[in-house]
């Protein structure tokens, strides 16, 4: 299997868990690094609350050392800001890597000039990598966007920008900012950002099986590509298309015990950090996921979204187990 080589930092393999709010929790990346993720991404934290010491933000870059090779992701639109919460960021996770996000389209972080409102200023974006590549020595990492909108794609000039302001390597969402994760994600813009610059790229975006991660790596011909919400419940997509792009036998799909187990195995870890109320409210969310297609489970979803304490999530768990074999 091909090794990237970020820095000091070995990456061997060619699929990586990306960043995601209320997903990639430090608990669901040891999982998936167990499972073959060869990088996992922290969730995106706010350099102005880093900086500000807010202890919530601290904890969401929480690592145990089981999810690595780790990049932490920031982001932020204040060059010092960002470049004084990329030093905090590293020392509290330990991250080889730090990630600059300049892609996020959800409104509140749009309007704020964060995430992928950069890619509409790029001399400011510029600015930035500049400043956490001079704050840290570990490899910085910048994931971006098609473009803002269809009107404007500008993502061949955004990565051109990235490579010539310090970065190490990028990853490309094929989707503009105002397509949100709506419509379908290109590829080609994906191509072809990847033709335009001489760093390692990373494809995302419509990736929902080991085919489509195995298919996107070899028509972008990028060096990996980061898989968001096909990892939904999902950490098996990793070893997957692990064996599907070096032609050894895929491994046979988890049976619904081995879903559950894990689901809670998830949960109990997490709690085991972040107290058991807070993730209970994460099992909330992201235990329905291991039920997706499913037949029967629609009671134990509508149970699950209204668990309250590990004994009762074990008790469902237990229930689905016997119920739904």
């Amino acid at each position: 299997m091909a090794m990237l080589k970020l820095g000091n930092t070995e990456i061997n393999g060619r699929f990586s868990l990306a960043p995601m709010a209320g997903v990639s929790d430090f608990a669901f990346r040891e999982i998936c690094s167990s499972m073959g993720a060869a990088l996992t991404v922290t969730e995106m934290v706010s350099a102005k609350a880093l900086v500000y010491k807010d202890e919530k933000t601290k904890s969401l870059l929480y690592s145990s050392g089981k999810d690595m090779p780790l990049a932490c992701q920031i982001f932020g639109h204040e060059p010092d800001v960002m470049a004084e919460a990329a030093s905090l960021a590293l020392e509290i996770s330990k991250a080889q890597i730090l990630d600059i996000n300049m892609g996020c389209p959800v409104g509140k972080i749009v309007r704020a000039g964060d995430g992928s409102a950069l890619m509409s200023d790029l001399p400011l974006a510029s600015s930035i990598i500049k400043a956490v590549k001079a704050a840290v020595s570990v490899p910085v990492t910048v994931k971006f966007r098609k473009g803002p909108d269809s009107g404007h794609v500008n993502a061949v000039e955004f990565a051109r920008m990235c490579e010539d302001s310090g970065a190490d390597m990028i990853c490309i969402h094929g989707r503009t900012r105002v397509q949100m994760y709506s419509g379908r994600s290109d590829p080609d813009i994906i191509r072809d950002v990847k033709k335009a610059v001489n760093i390692p790229v990373s494809a995302n975006g419509d990736i929902f099986t080991a085919e489509d991660a195995v298919h996107l790596l070899k028509y972008t011909g990028c060096d990996m590509t980061a898989v968001a919400r096909g990892s939904f419940g999902n950490p098996w997509i990793f070893r997957e298309a692990n064996a599907l792009l070096n032609g050894t036998e895929i491994p046979a799909p988890p049976s619904l015990a081995e879903k559950m187990d894990t689901a809670f195995a998830q949960i109990e870890r997490l709690s085991g950090i972040t107290g058991e109320r807070y993730a209970l409210l994460e099992a909330r969310h992201q235990v329905p996921w291991y039920l997706h297609g499913v037949a029967h489970s629609g009671v134990y979803k509508e149970a699950l979204v209204r668990v309250s304490t590990l004994d009762e999530l074990k008790k469902i768990c237990g229930d689905i187990k016997r119920d739904l074999k």
